[in-house]
């Protein structure tokens, strides 16, 4: 029996063992000398369960395993070649029940189509499941102008965050009047909780490339770059190896397929500065310059890197394009709301058990995709909020979790789509210390040019940091909405004009939380270390000095088989005494 085995090396299969899996099984094959075909690939998606290892027969039949230690290589190889795979630990298979099957069959892959399944480092493999098939159609079949009307009749919006109509953006830079044009791929991916930008680029690289390529042909520009953070060393791995073979095979370079049609792409790697995300600052980035907004008009789409028309879409949109040509507007346009069409590709994190990357069909309520493509809650605790759009988003309660995945339903509630961060969070959340932490990270990212953005978010961040400390007033609940409103209004980009989302969604949704830690000087969820304590509770504890050799500071005392006291005032808070105690005797209020 011959067969293929695949492993998932992808930066979160790497970081769970991956590597070592995949050395294992190397060499039992060669051991053993088992005719067996093994396969690299990437993130399919399933970050929750890596390291991954999919076994595929001749007939197509294929059988996934999570959590794969290279301890269980042998046995597993064995069973499976011996047509007696073992069951107890299947989550995916297409012929047998898998235990997160419902995962993706709740799924519309469209941007993921090849992640997980196909090698990244390979242009056959790529080749093989219809890549580059798009852009011989266009340069082949289709003018430009056919080719943005297409994408304007998918309804396809920009997937970084503002959903603009991509079809329309497009055809502002074809009819701007310049013979040198750019396209420029933004994968300046810095939300806390998001990856989906670096999946893609690790899983696909070709399908950006084309992508921009189609865009290039489409708008009539001859240079291109992607602008990814010098974080992602995998992301730009695969994607020098992915243009380097593009070129070979006449995918990229001088006279494209024989067509008087010229691309090369360029990779500008970014360091790292949150800003950078938007259009005019990562331009200016990759001009040499700092990284800092500019007043718009002009747009980019007049005048862009070096003055030149400039068009810039995000990863997820690009990696759309190719799927859109090959199968037609009508296809994608069939998924998704009335103005939200097609599909959303979103990063799970926080208290959630399938934690990873999925991609939904728009109109998808959020309970649906917490809970039955996410899962539903990592821990027995309730689900309390999620918070969607990254910093620039806000908090949604549970009383909405019932909206609808699009633009509009989302925007509605305070928060944004953004580029599909979806943070979950249990009743162990405090929802004032989440404000802080959005609003520190955006603070620390602000570039500093406006002043209503670099001292702004600074005194609503002074005034959450004096809440969650016991020391606040109820009058610093009016005065952050105010700052809210004016930072809104005088910031230049969308760092500044996002940045107060998440105070102010928590405001909305949560702000008995804030009037707790103001008025009683109390955390409800007991995260706020300043308005927290823990003490020992007399009729339980019978002196056994666990907690009191535990304790890192030595703030407990008391003499064996007596009750013991702690010091308040040493206290650091850690909770080590709690963990420790065998009889409940510390209670933590």
């Amino acid at each position: 029996m011959s067969f293929t085995i695949k492993v998932g090396l992808a930066s979160c299969g790497r970081a769970a063992g991956a590597v070592e899996v995949y050395e294992a099984i190397d060499k039992y094959l060669s051991k053993n000398k088992i005719k067996a075909e093994l396969k690299k690939t990437a993130c399919i998606g399933m970050c929750f369960s890596e390291p991954l290892v999919e076994f595929v027969a001749e007939d197509g039949s294929s059988i996934t395993y999570g959590k794969v230690k290279p301890v269980e290589i042998p046995e597993l190889i064995k069973q499976f070649n011996n047509r007696s795979p073992i069951k107890n630990n299947i989550i995916l298979s297409n012929h047998l029940k898998g235990s997160e099957n419902t995962n993706l069959n709740n799924q519309v892959r469209i941007a993921l189509r090849n992640c997980g399944n196909i090698n990244p480092e390979s242009l056959d493999d790529y080749l093989a499941n219809k890549g580059y098939q798009s852009l011989e159609k266009v340069l082949n079949e289709m003018s430009q102008e056919e080719v943005i009307e297409e994408i304007k009749k998918s309804g396809l919006r920009g997937r970084g965050g503002a959903g603009f109509p991509t079809g329309l953006k497009w055809s502002f830079a074809l009819q701007a009047e310049n013979k040198k044009k750019y396209v420029v791929c933004n994968a300046d991916e810095g939300d806390p909780g998001a990856f989906m930008d670096r999946s893609v680029l690790e899983g696909d690289p070709h399908s950006i490339i084309e992508g921009m390529a189609i865009c290039a042909y489409a708008i009539g520009a001859d240079e291109g770059y992607i602008y990814c953070r010098a974080e992602y060393p995998l992301a730009i791995k695969h994607l020098k190896k992915a243009i380097k073979d593009a070129e070979s095979a006449g995918y990229l370079g001088h006279k494209i397929l024989g067509k008087n049609f010229s691309f090369k792409v360029h990779i500008k790697e970014g360091a790292g500065a949150f800003v950078c995300g938007e259009e005019t600052a990562l331009m200016a980035s990759i001009e040499g310059q700092r990284g800092m907004p500019r007043i718009r008009p002009p747009f980019p789409a007049t005048s862009g890197l070096w003055g030149k028309p400039t068009n810039i879409n995000n990863v997820e949109t690009l990696a759309n394009i190719a799927w859109i040509i090959l199968n037609g507007s009508a296809e994608y346009s069939k998924f998704g709301t009335e103005k939200s069409k097609g599909t959303k590709v979103f990063a799970l994190a926080g208290k959630i058990k399938n934690s990873g990357l999925i991609e939904v069909p728009m109109g998808m309520p959020l309970r649906n995709v917490i809970y039955d493509v996410g899962g539903g809650m990592l821990t027995d605790k309730p689900f309390k909020a999620v918070q969607l759009g990254g910093p620039s988003g806000g908090c949604i309660p549970e009383k909405l979790l019932d909206t609808i995945v699009d633009y509009d339903s989302i925007t509605k509630t305070g928060a944004i789509m953004g580029s599909g961060g979806m943070v979950v969070m249990d009743t162990s959340t405090c929802m004032v210390d989440v404000a802080k932490f959005f609003l520190n990270f955006t603070q620390n990212e602000s570039c500093g040019k406006c002043t209503f953005c670099r001292i702004g978010t600074k005194r609503m961040l002074e005034i959450l940091t004096r809440i969650t400390e016991g020391k606040g007033k109820m009058e610093d609940i009016d005065t952050l909405e105010n700052l809210a409103e004016n930072i809104i209004k005088g910031s230049l980009c969308g760092l500044g004009q996002t940045a107060p989302n998440p105070v102010l969604t928590t405001l909305r949704y949560f702000r008995d939380e804030y009037i707790e830690h103001i008025m009683n000087k109390k955390c409800p969820a007991g995260v706020c270390t300043s308005l927290i304590k823990f003490e020992v509770i007399e009729d339980k504890c019978v002196g056994c000095t666990a907690c009191a050799r535990k304790c890192p500071v030595n703030c407990i005392s008391g003499e064996v088989k007596k009750i013991h006291k702690i010091d308040q005032d040493k206290c650091i808070k850690c909770g080590v005494c709690l963990e420790t105690c065998k009889f409940d005797a510390i209670k933590k209020s």
